[in-house]
C-alpha cells in the first residue's frame, strides 16, 4: 500500500510517501520545507497572514507530489502552533481545499504516541526502557516507555517559541541566554513530574534541532541524514555545540554547510533546549534518529 502523510508543526511541513506492505517500508519520497506556521503564535494566540500564505505554497507543491505519486492513503497531522492559534479555521479549510481531507489537531499525548512509534521501531528492545524527546518549533514532548508509551508530556519549549520569546540580539546577550535557560529549566521540571526523565536507559532525540546539532558534532561538512541517523552524541558535545552557536552570529551559521536555511534562526535555542534536557536526564549521550512522527503516521495507515 502507497501511503502519504504531512506533519505540519510549528517550524516546518514535512511530507512522507511510502510503501509499506507487512513489516516491509520503502521510502519513495521524504520532503521538508521550513515554512514557520507559528511566527508569532506565542505572542497573539493567532496566525500570521505571511505565515499561512507560505504553509499554503508548500501543501500545493506536496498536493502534486502526492496526487503524481499515486498516494493511496492519506492522513495530515498539525501540532503545536495549530493546538495554540485561535484562528485555526483559516488554515484547516485551506487544507481541505488543497487535499480533500481534515487536517487533524493531534493532542500532544498523540503526537507523543506517534513519535515514540517511528523513533524506537529500528532499537533493540532491550535498550529501553527509551526517553524519545521531539524538539520541536513550538513544544518538546518527553515520551518513555519500552515496547509502547508508559508516560508522556508535553511543554512548551519548541525552538521558535523560544527564540521569539527571548532573544532579542545576535547573538544573544548573556543575559538573554540566562532567561532562556530559567525558563526551560521550569518547563523540564514540570516535565518530570509527570515523566521520570532519568529513568532511561537509552535517550533518543527527534526532529531537525537534535539531527542539526548531531550534524554539528559530527562536523560533517554537509548534511547527510545516513550518518546522522543512530550516532551516538556525547551530552558533553551538545553542550560545546550549543555554546558555539550561541557566540555565531545569523551569517556565521548560515554559512555552515549542514545547517538549514530555515534552522539558522532557531538553532541557537533549539540547542539551548537539547543542552538543558540532557543536563536534567543525567545521561551521557543521545542516539539521534531521522526516523520521527512522520515514520510512526506512515505506520499508523498501513493497520
Amino acid at each position: 500500500m502507497r501511503v502519504g502523510v504531512v506533519d505540519c508543526g510549528t517550524n516546518s511541513i514535512r511530507l512522507l510517501i511510502a510503501d509499506i506492505e507487512g513489516n516491509n517500508f520503502r521510502e519513495v519520497t521524504r520532503q521538508m520545507q521550513v515554512v514557520r506556521l507559528g511566527q508569532g503564535v506565542d505572542e497573539t494566540n493567532q496566525f500570521h497572514p505571511d505565515a499561512i500564505s507560505r504553509t499554503f505554497a508548500a501543501i500545493d507543491l506536496y498536493a502534486g507530489e502526492i496526487a503524481r505519486r499515486g498516494v493511496e492513503k492519506l492522513r495530515f497531522c498539525a501540532t503545536s502552533a495549530t493546538r495554540d492559534a485561535l484562528n485555526r479555521e483559516v488554515f484547516v479549510d485551506g487544507v481541505k481545499e488543497r487535499l480533500g481531507i481534515e487536517p487533524e489537531v493531534i493532542s500532544g499525548d498523540e503526537e507523543a504516541r506517534l513519535s515514540f512509534a517511528g523513533a524506537t521501531r529500528e532499537f533493540n528492545r532491550a535498550d529501553g526502557p527509551f526517553l524519545v524527546v521531539d524538539i520541536g518549533g513550538g513544544s518538546t514532548e518527553f515520551v518513555l516507555g519500552t515496547d509502547s508509551v508508559d508516560n508522556a508530556i508535553s511543554v512548551n519549549i519548541g525552538c521558535v517559541r523560544m527564540t521569539e520569546r527571548h532573544f532579542r540580539n545576535d547573538p544573544p546577550t548573556a543575559d538573554e541566554i540566562a532567561i532562556a535557560r530559567r525558563d526551560i529549566q521550569n518547563a523540564i521540571d514540570i516535565a518530570y513530574a509527570s515523566v521520570d526523565i532519568k529513568s532511561a536507559k537509552t535517550v533518543v532525540c527527534v526532529a531537525g534541532t537534535a539531527t542539526t546539532v548531531a550534524a554539528a558534532a559530527l562536523n560533517l561538512p554537509e548534511y547527510d541524514r545516513y550518518a546522522i541517523h543512530l550516532s551516538r552524541i556525547s551530552a558533553e558535545q551538545v553542550h560545546d555545540v550549543s555554546k558555539r552557536f550561541a557566540t555565531m552570529t545569523h551569517d556565521e551559521r548560515a554559512a555552515l554547510g549542514y545547517m538549514h536555511p530555515g534552522r539558522v534562526d532557531v538553532i541557537t535555542a533549539g540547542s539551548l533546549v537539547l543542552s538543558e534536557i540532557l543536563k536534567a536526564t543525567g545521561a551521557k549521550e543521545f542516539a539521534a534518529s531521522e526516523n520521527d512522527i512522520l515514520d510512526g503516521m506512515a505506520w499508523s495507515l498501513a493497520k
